[in-house]
């Protein structure tokens, strides 16, 4: 149990609240830099009562005439497509009638489930996003993909990409997408403007190896979980750690997880109560603090300020994060605390798809344990179970992506292609990091993991690339070390630049599926 501090020193007079700042992430669409994220709603609603969406929509004007006109939904964010869709009705109304009445930016996301995309699912997802946001052209989709072992998630991004050339949508984004996976979306030649990711001082990971891949090539952060659930606020200042069934929000269960990850309570408290003198010292609040720090973070065009619309407003509190700036003291005094944390594992987006998965609903291993192979699986009269990824290659040549006997499971010589065409571009890294997730959906069709594999075999085309295709490889397995060999070959098809094989043995790993 932490220990409750001396009482603090009053603090000054906030600031007053300034212009809220806006950004242009892509052609057309310019967001306020402190957007409103609506998945309380899911929350509000979790008891199965619906909210009125009409009264819902009514307090989102405030926001608006605030110049917070931009807003955060998702298709599983329970009623919020619907309830920011009356807002856009009734605010339609009012423009045609004379009033002022502000445009808003609806961001929202399509969250297919695992297994197979058609196009005939993403165009029913987007024609159900339009209905509900009562508009023909969707701002902003944003894509969550469960997996990148099976490339359904690129088809899903294929199929949007169809919808978008005929206008149903305006910009593509993606949500919880590693570094690795935002580099294969966009040197396919996906026009990704977005990423939305996970940001505070408990888990600064979108400052890293995201912030300059994005930073060099145009996608904006979009930063959710600034104040952990809440967390990094003034009303958790030195108090005892709560009980493990103390009732909590979904948003305070899951960031209760990233902060048992980031090192306990008290590990917590250290970095909360460098926030809180800060705080003091600037004269505004602790969660104005935490917010600006992401706000100023390398590539973060906006932070994601979560709201439960019709029960708390926190409109102003909002604004004053446009008055002031954290100077090179307060950044300092942060850094040495956040230096002190336990790194949350992984990339961004890790926790949704392996171990310690920091969801509100915890343990994902049984949902993941329940998705379809990537790949068709057939077992013939000797007993071998042979795993097919479809290519014409496999049927010419006579052979299977991958062959499982007893234990052991080996991969054929694997390019990053799917459905005839190339992923990952003229990307070394790219088509590499494409190529290990062939090698994955192939073994986990089989019943193993990245984690068994124990040995590796490397060809490049050109051996100047040798080092970002090794680096793609040691992000992949840097935590299996299996054997590997990397040498240069002559390639088959001109558009490769690497190729890959690997031998696992199924049980045989002794480390969590690597990052």
């Amino acid at each position: 149990m932490t220990t409750p501090p001396s009482a603090p020193t009053p603090t000054p007079s906030p600031p007053a609240a300034g212009a809220v700042e806006r950004r242009t992430i892509a052609p057309g669409l310019t967001i306020s830099r402190a957007l409103t994220g609506l998945w309380q709603i899911a929350d509000m609603e979790r008891d199965g009562r619906a909210v009125d969406p009409v009264a819902a929509a009514a307090a989102m004007r405030p926001y608006v005439a605030a110049g917070l006109t931009t807003f955060d939904m998702a298709d599983h964010y329970g009623s919020a497509e619907v309830i920011a869709g009356t807002y856009r009705a009734l605010h339609r109304d009012r423009q045609r009638d004379g009033g002022d009445a502000p445009p808003v930016e609806c961001l929202t996301k399509w969250v297919p489930p695992p297994g197979p995309v058609t196009r005939e699912d993403a165009r029913d997802a987007v024609e159900r996003a339009c209905a509900r946001l009562c508009t023909e052209r969707l701002d902003l989709l944003q894509l969550h993909a469960w997996r990148f072992s099976d490339f359904a998630w690129l088809d899903a991004l294929a199929w949007l990409g169809e919808l978008q050339a005929e206008g149903r949508i305006g910009h593509l984004g993606l949500t919880n997408v590693d570094t690795a996976h935002v580099r294969v979306a966009v040197a396919s030649g996906v026009p990704i403007v977005s990423n939305q990711v996970c940001c505070s001082l408990l888990d600064p990971r979108a400052r890293g190896r995201m912030a300059e891949y994005c930073g060099a090539h145009g996608v904006a952060l979009l930063c959710y979980g600034t104040l952990a659930g809440g967390f990094l606020g003034e009303r958790w200042l030195g108090a005892p750690e709560p009980a493990a069934d103390a009732p909590l929000t979904w948003s305070q269960m899951k960031y209760r997880r990233f902060i048992d990850a980031a090192g306990g309570w008290d590990a917590y408290q250290r970095v909360l109560a460098a926030a809180a003198r800060v705080a003091r010292r600037l004269g505004v609040s602790v969660a104005n603090v935490a917010t600006r720090w992401v706000l100023e973070q390398p590539a973060v065009a906006g932070v994601i300020v979560g709201a439960r619309l019709g029960e708390r407003s926190h409109v102003d509190e909002t604004r004053a994060l446009f008055a002031f700036s954290l100077d090179a003291e307060a950044h300092a005094e942060l850094e040495a605390a956040i230096a002190t944390l336990t790194p949350i594992p992984g990339d961004c987006g890790d926790e949704y798809r392996r171990p310690p998965y920091l969801t509100a609903s915890g343990d994902l291993s049984h949902h993941v344990a329940g998705f379809p192979p990537p790949f068709a699986v057939e077992t013939g009269g000797d007993g071998r179970r042979r795993a097919l990824s479809g290519t014409s290659w496999e049927t010419m040549a006579g052979y299977a992506r991958a062959v499982r006997h007893g234990s052991r499971i080996a991969v054929s010589g694997t390019t990053a292609t799917h459905r005839g065409r190339v992923v990952g571009g003229d990307d070394a890294a790219a088509q590499a990091h494409a190529v290990i997730d062939k090698l994955e959906g192939a073994i986990e069709s089989l019943g193993g993991t990245l984690g068994d594999v124990v040995r590796t075999r490397v060809f490049v085309r050109d051996m100047a690339e040798w080092e970002p295709v090794a680096r793609a490889h040691g992000e992949r397995f840097g935590a299996v070390r299996p054997a590997n060999t990397l040498v240069q070959a002559g390639l088959v098809g001109d558009d490769y630049r690497v190729e890959i094989e690997a031998d696992a043995e199924v049980g045989s790993a002794t480390v969590g599926t690597p990052t």
